[in-house]
């Protein structure tokens, strides 16, 4: 899926986002999980602002 994602990323219309990874810890259990998400690179600071 990654190679896909990053192909994508490639091409003329992918130029304008970026995908994000947001290490995210669970206050029931205490782990750690990982967010993933593709946004515009005006929204990455937001993404990584917000809980």
């Amino acid at each position: 899926m990654a190679k896909k994602t990053v192909a994508t990323l490639q091409n003329k219309d992918g130029r304008g986002f970026s995908k994000v990874i947001k290490m995210v810890k669970s206050e029931k259990t205490g782990a750690y999980s990982f967010k993933e998400q593709i946004v515009p690179k005006e929204s990455v600071k937001e993404f990584f602002s917000k809980k």
